[in-house]
């Protein structure tokens, strides 16, 4: 796990409550990644992830990160940190994505595992945690995947997160609180937030519809009636095609071979369609009937849903049908603050850098 010295600094910030730093990466030291990111030996053809800061960047070494390097594959490598549980505390997953081939269908998000994975072993079935990042296939889907397990289900969330399908770097922070509750962030902005209970189907229902209850047979829940004086009119029924007056029978017309003629039918404009007595407000009305609830006896609150026991593995399992996306400044942490000031360190950083350096500063607003 990396520690850099700008982090040790930010560290220094916090006083003497230091914030717990479960992993980092940055890949600082050249090819020595590839020793603590472990290649999946599940299928034999996984596409090679490569070291590199991309055709653009704000710091050539800085912007150093794995870029998917080979088109239409999966990627299964993983990294491994000691293991944690997020019991009482809050767990912050961060990490940049950089999609600098104008993806056209592909995952950019990372899979948490327990700390017992067989990483050689991990593929796309492998039980995990959480699933978090960014999702593009086409020009429907562009979403940000928040996908947690519980008791042994992946449940995904039940709000439209949106992603960004650019080609610069952006910073995808995810963040689960002990009371419950979470929060989306995308280059350390807000973009979703709520409750797990509320977010995820992890529980049944609080309410049921109660299954004694039954409408009353004379409930009456028609706002209208037919008005009885009403009459449909003795000239209301009129075919709704009629032979076309105009008409002729052709002059080559033989009955014996073609049949008898029979003139072509058109529209009547004087059909008026179906006849329907006038309505009234009907004095018996009594509103829609609702369905009575009551409490759900399979509900049962549970004050875990945000924990996870044995958090141990971080990997890259996913498929690109146009490679060339860079994943970079991994964070898991229990600190948000800590997370924000890294996030500014790292990503921000260089982004500033390079929209002032590389695009110069009358481009800046159209594409930050």
């Amino acid at each position: 796990m990396e520690m850099l010295l700008p982090l040790l600094l930010l560290c220094s910030a916090f006083g003497s409550t230091q914030p717990a730093v479960y992993f980092t990466e940055q890949f600082k030291d050249g090819d020595a990644w590839e020793s603590r990111w472990i290649e999946s030996k599940h299928k034999s053809d996984y596409g090679k992830f490569k070291l590199t800061a991309g055709k653009f960047y704000g710091d050539s070494e800085e912007n150093k990160g794995i870029q998917t390097s080979q088109d239409a594959k999966f990627y299964a490598r993983s990294a491994k940190f000691q293991p944690f549980s997020n019991e009482g505390k809050t767990l912050i997953i961060q990490f940049t994505v950089k999609h600098e081939q104008k993806i056209d269908c592909g995952g950019g998000y990372i899979k948490l595992f327990p700390a017992d994975v067989d990483q050689e072993a991990i593929h796309g079935e492998t039980e995990y945690y959480v699933m978090f990042g960014p999702d593009i296939c086409g020009y429907i889907t562009k979403k940000v995947h928040v996908i947690l397990n519980y008791k042994g289900k992946n449940h995904l969330i039940k709000k439209e997160i949106t992603c960004k399908d650019d080609e610069l770097t952006h910073l995808y922070t995810l963040i689960l609180k002990p009371d419950q509750t979470y929060e989306v962030k995308i280059d350390n902005e807000k973009v979703g937030s709520g409750t797990l209970e509320e977010d995820w189907d992890f529980l049944p229902a609080k309410k049921i519809k109660d299954p004694e209850a039954k409408k009353p047979e004379d409930w009456d829940d028609r706002e209208t009636i037919d008005d009885e004086n009403d009459k449909k009119p003795e000239d209301w029924d009129k075919p709704e095609n009629i032979p076309d007056p105009e008409a002729k029978k052709p002059e080559d017309w033989d009955d014996e071979m073609d049949g008898e003629w029979e003139p072509p039918m058109i529209p009547n404009q004087e059909y008026k369609g179906e006849w329907k007595p006038g309505q009234l407000k009907n004095p018996d009305f009594k509103g829609a009937w609702v369905h009575p609830e009551i409490d759900n006896p399979e509900y049962a609150p549970d004050d875990n849903m945000y924990k996870f026991q044995n958090i141990g593995v971080i990997g890259l399992d996913l498929w690109q049908v146009k490679s060339g996306t860079i994943f970079d400044n991994f964070l898991i942490t229990d600190d948000e603050k800590y997370a924000e000031e890294f996030g500014n360190e790292t990503w921000q950083k260089t982004k500033v850098r390079y929209l002032l350096v590389e695009v110069g500063m009358s481009k800046v607003h159209t594409i930050s």
